[in-house]
């Protein structure tokens, strides 16, 4: 049982994970914002890989990741950053990131790279299921790395199906077919479709991420499934407050009181 396993076995609900682009706001930020998000009690951290082309994401992620690339953030860069992070960091810890970098980099290469640093989990949005099938799930059982596949109101009931029969650790619900970005609250047509996956009673916890940015949303995300991640909200508080601890604070306030 990897620590993403745990998390869900201890907390079954109310899980927050929030997500950050690595290199952002500065170069050596990384580890710090890391540390401030579990001495703030968030449950899993979610470590973007900048990407010059992050076609899932909204115009908030997209300045981060563009910010980090001509900081001279890089896949070598930042699993050095990580090399010491497990020495006083203990909460649950996933990769982010989209194909192409993964694959320049060498999949085993980032396979074995993710285990030496301490890294639970993998999210690539734009992964083929079919491909994670024949080629990356081997290596994910071999290497103990649980692979974080998404799933958005277009996806068929039999795809989920098999995503929650082929993958482990959680099953990311994207909350609609849009890029990432701040939403005040989700609309009846978005709860309809969290109650008809609450339904199927998969045997995968659930997290909902894209939209969430205060109360509404998180309330609403906890309500439909094991908890909420942050992404677009956390990063503009980054580009924003004058310190990484007062960004932090400033996300866990806006997510108790509308």
């Amino acid at each position: 049982m990897n620590r993403i396993q745990s998390l869900f076995e201890h907390k079954p609900s109310g899980i927050l994970s929030v997500y950050f682009t690595a290199g952002f706001p500065h170069m050596d930020d990384t580890v710090t914002i890391i540390r401030e998000l579990e001495r703030a009690g968030v449950d899993m951290v979610e470590i973007g890989i900048p990407f010059s082309d992050p076609m899932a994401d909204g115009p908030v992620i997209q300045q981060s990741s563009s910010v980090a690339l001509k900081g001279g953030m890089t896949m070598e860069k930042l699993f050095g950053q990580l090399q010491d992070v497990r020495r006083n960091v203990s909460l649950p810890l996933v990769m982010m990131g989209y194909l192409n970098p993964v694959m320049q980099y060498g999949v085993e290469n980032f396979c074995r790279d993710c285990i030496a640093v301490g890294i639970d989990g993998v999210i690539i949005p734009d992964l083929p299921f079919d491909d994670y099938i024949r080629d990356y799930k081997p290596l994910a059982m071999r290497y103990g790395l649980s692979f974080v596949m998404l799933i958005t109101p277009e996806t068929s009931e039999k795809r989920i199906r098999l995503i929650d029969e082929h993958t482990d650790g959680f099953i990311y619900m994207v909350s609609t077919a849009s890029t990432t970005g701040v939403k005040d609250r989700f609309d009846e047509k978005t709860l309809d479709y969290f109650r008809r996956i609450n339904a199927m009673y998969l045997k995968h916890p659930r997290l909902i991420g894209f939209g969430i940015s205060g109360k509404a949303t998180c309330d609403a995300a906890v309500q439909y499934a094991g908890g909420a991640i942050v992404g677009s909200g956390f990063i503009r508080l980054l580009s924003q407050k004058p310190s990484i601890r007062e960004a932090v604070e400033a996300l866990t306030a806006s997510l108790r009181s509308q």
